[in-house]
């Protein structure tokens, strides 16, 4: 089948032909329709996130139709729209698992990691870990909720409830936060974006989103914040959310991957403020997020390649040239 391949991280991606994936027991096959860039797959193709299985076919905010289903699979059928994320397996028996914490399980595999992903024709998923569709996205615009707004779902969760977390900041106003922005609002939340400075466009953006302020990272809100989200994967931005959020206040890390974070005084972690990484996400997420956007309606701002031109939407995303998601489609 057609793909696009990493042979060795800090590589351009080649299109080539593998052989297609056959489901095992518990698997479907499925017929992908669209793939969104995640800032995640930068990370792996930059070798940021070490020990990739290689050669890889990276992609994990896969949008595609089942076409094949392996022995035993119980609740998925041939002709479901699903869609998939970046955890892909989890073992079921470690601690983690066992706590209800799957998404930090020992021994998880991920899609477009240690698994092959979506930049293909084909994908075998694990059943578990798919999910139908709402029928009001088409793939396009359904693939960024996968990573994008399952793992600000996550964020967005660990932030707080909208009574303790009413003024949110998020920095890296980028896919995850243009999804994000829009269930704050939902929920009734003050949103305050911040960007690098300078980008006026993404401040724009954000306003148009529903952010009652918009400006630069290197700048303080009008109002203190009872929480920040950082979905930009600068370590730097660590002390200047600090710097923003009240007494008790929680910084969240959205992201999988960070730049270090520079050494900043006491005092502005002082006074119970807290800091937070979030990690993959849980098959209760994805549901309760794949539930949640169409009512909200949640709207995913896009941008479409053709699946053989993703060493371009990867150049455009590196450069901060996508607003909103990239999105692959297969042109096979």
């Amino acid at each position: 089948m057609h793909s696009m391949i990493l042979d060795k991280p800090g590589t351009a991606l080649r299109q080539g032909e593998i052989p297609a994936p056959t489901p095992d027991k518990g698997q479907v096959k499925v017929r992908v329709r669209a793939c969104a860039v995640c800032r995640t797959d930068l990370h792996v193709l930059d070798g940021e996130l070490p020990h990739p299985k290689l050669p890889l076919v990276p992609g994990h905010e896969i949008a595609g139709e089942i076409v094949e289903c392996g022995p035993e699979v119980k609740t998925l059928r041939i002709g479901t729209r699903v869609g998939i994320p970046w955890l892909g397996w989890t073992c079921g028996k470690c601690v983690y698992c066992l706590m209800g914490k799957e998404n930090l399980c020992d021994r998880a595999k991920f899609n477009g990691y240690n698994l092959d992903g979506g930049y293909a024709e084909f994908v075998v998923v694990d059943e578990r870990f798919c999910f139908p569709l709402p029928e009001n996205y088409t793939d396009v615009e359904a693939a960024p909720l996968l990573c994008a707004g399952l793992i600000g779902y996550r964020s967005l969760l660990m932030a707080g409830s909208a009574e303790e977390a009413s003024r949110l900041g998020i920095f890296g106003f980028g896919a995850a936060a243009h999804i994000i922005s829009q269930v704050a609002v939902y929920e009734d939340r003050e949103v305050y974006a911040f960007t690098k400075p300078g980008k006026r466009k993404n401040q724009e953006f954000a306003r148009s989103l529903g952010a009652v302020w918009a400006g630069g990272s290197d700048e303080l809100p009008p109002k203190s914040l009872d929480a920040a989200i950082i979905f930009a994967p600068a370590g730097e931005l660590v002390p200047a959310a600090l710097r923003c959020v009240r007494k008790g206040g929680r910084v969240i890390c959205g992201g999988i991957h960070m730049s270090d974070i520079p050494s900043f005084p006491y005092s502005v972690l002082w006074e119970e403020r807290s800091i937070h990484s979030v990690a993959n996400l849980t098959r209760a997420d994805a549901q309760a997020f794949l539930s949640l956007a169409p009512k909200i309606p949640v709207r995913t701002e896009t941008e479409s390649f053709w699946m053989s031109n993703a060493n371009e939407a990867i150049a455009r995303m590196r450069a901060g040239r996508i607003s909103g998601a990239a999105v692959l489609i297969p042109n096979w």
